[in-house]
């Protein structure tokens, strides 16, 4: 019990761990501010959840959340397509494709509804003067002696590709500041109503964006002052509008000054309306995680855990006995020739060899030699040790000797 102690204060800790994980991150994403500004997923004051789970709400709309990572639009009518908080610096210059996309959507019949997040003042240009299209000294060729990268290269053929918006769709951003104590908060400035009788007179503006050099195929539908700030356009049988500021779409606008039929003409005439989320950064990647949930695999998933719990336990519990090998109770002999060895490794002086080997035999068989001692093999064997202790020492002798007394010995 006492080993198992700390195994269960480490699995308890570990529990504990990510209980406590997985709570933090409930509430952060419950609270959403781990998004961006103007996502439809955040529920604080600078996220739009209210708009989309009010859309939700209304019978006859289908609203969902686009997450591709595709510049691609759906196709057909009756299709509202929602581009909130964008950037006007990634609006000046658009791929042709990209162009062709969205005016495509249009004539099909979608209704296109972006607007751009607030700006206080004007922002820093993205883009270098050589990048700008509008700008006569920009130069796409290399420097004399020195030859363009293939990656330069590219990034050429891509500029040119760009088209600025005043070129495509006859439209410019400006940036009108905003003075410090207009209204009741700081930045805050009014916008007037133009043409539209059915939306509010006047409403509060929070960016100083404002649209300049329009064509005349759009339409001001509230302007800031003289300047454009919400514009609309047709192309085919769809439309597209423009609004400088997101904040009328916010949280905190629906809780504080909610305009419903401002926000039901920003919708159109679509069932389905759809938030793009993807240009957030928010995309849903094609993972393991998406195939299970598409294919409905989570019995499949369980079994597998199921089964890796089980290898792990089988490695560290043996379900049989560890085999220990049976001690010996008895401790085993030596044979003659060992016994020998160590006898002959024992500090014995030569010439006393012999006599010591005799010696050995006589105990080891004492009973045989009383009754035979008087037989000839024994007298010859004592003849010829006596022999040899009155001969001159000699190796060669020594070992002659002591065969000669084996093979007497033998057979007594």
């Amino acid at each position: 019990m006492r080993k198992s102690l700390p195994f269960l204060a480490l699995v308890t800790c570990a529990i504990g761990f990510v209980v406590g994980l997985g709570y933090l991150f409930r509430l952060r994403f419950d609270a959403g501010d781990v998004y961006p500004e103007y996502s439809s997923l955040r529920a604080d004051p600078l996220g739009t959840m209210a708009f989309f789970e009010s859309l939700e709400q209304m019978p006859g709309l289908s609203v969902r959340r686009d997450y591709s990572s595709n510049n691609e639009l759906p196709r057909g009518k009756d299709i509202t397509y929602l581009h909130l908080a964008a950037r006007s610096q990634d609006w000046r210059l658009l791929d042709e494709e990209l162009f062709k996309e969205i005016e495509g959507f249009l004539i099909s019949g979608g209704h296109l509804a972006v607007t751009f997040r607030p700006e206080i003042a004007q922002p820093w240009r993205i883009f270098s003067n050589s990048d700008d299209p509008e700008n006569p000294e920009r130069k796409t060729a290399a420097k004399p002696g020195k030859r363009k990268s293939k990656r330069q290269e590219e990034d050429a053929k891509r500029l040119l590709k760009r088209i600025s918006l005043k070129e495509r769709w006859g439209l410019e951003f400006g940036y009108l500041r905003l003075q410090p104590g207009v209204g009741a908060d700081v930045g805050l400035a009014r916008v007037d109503n133009q043409m539209q009788e059915d939306l509010p007179e006047t409403l509060e503006w929070h960016s100083a964006t404002i649209f300049t050099n329009l064509s005349s195929s759009w339409r001001t539908i509230y302007t800031r002052g003289t300047n454009p700030v919400v514009v609309e356009r047709n192309f085919g049988s769809g439309t597209i509008v423009l609004a400088s500021d997101s904040f009328f779409l916010s949280n905190e606008a629906l809780r504080k000054d909610r305009h419903a039929d401002l926000l039901s003409w920003w919708i159109g005439p679509g069932k389905k309306i759809l938030f793009d989320e993807a240009h957030f950064g928010i995309i849903e990647s094609e993972g393991v995680a998406a195939l299970i949930r598409k294919y409905r695999l989570y019995g499949f998933v369980a079994s597998l855990m199921v089964l890796a719990g089980l290898f792990i336990w089988k490695e560290s519990r043996l379900f049989t006995p560890m085999f220990e090998p049976r001690r010996e109770e008895f401790i085993a002999g030596k044979e003659a020739f060992t016994g020998f060895v160590n006898l002959l490794r024992r500090n014995i002086r030569r010439r006393d060899l012999l006599n010591v080997c005799f010696g050995e035999w006589e105990k080891s068989f004492r009973k045989n030699v009383r009754q035979t001692h008087t037989s000839a093999k024994y007298v010859q064997a004592e003849a010829v040790l006596q022999a040899h202790k009155s001969a001159p020492q000699d190796p060669g002798a020594t070992l002659s000797c002591y065969r000669e007394l084996c093979r007497l010995l033998k057979k007594i």
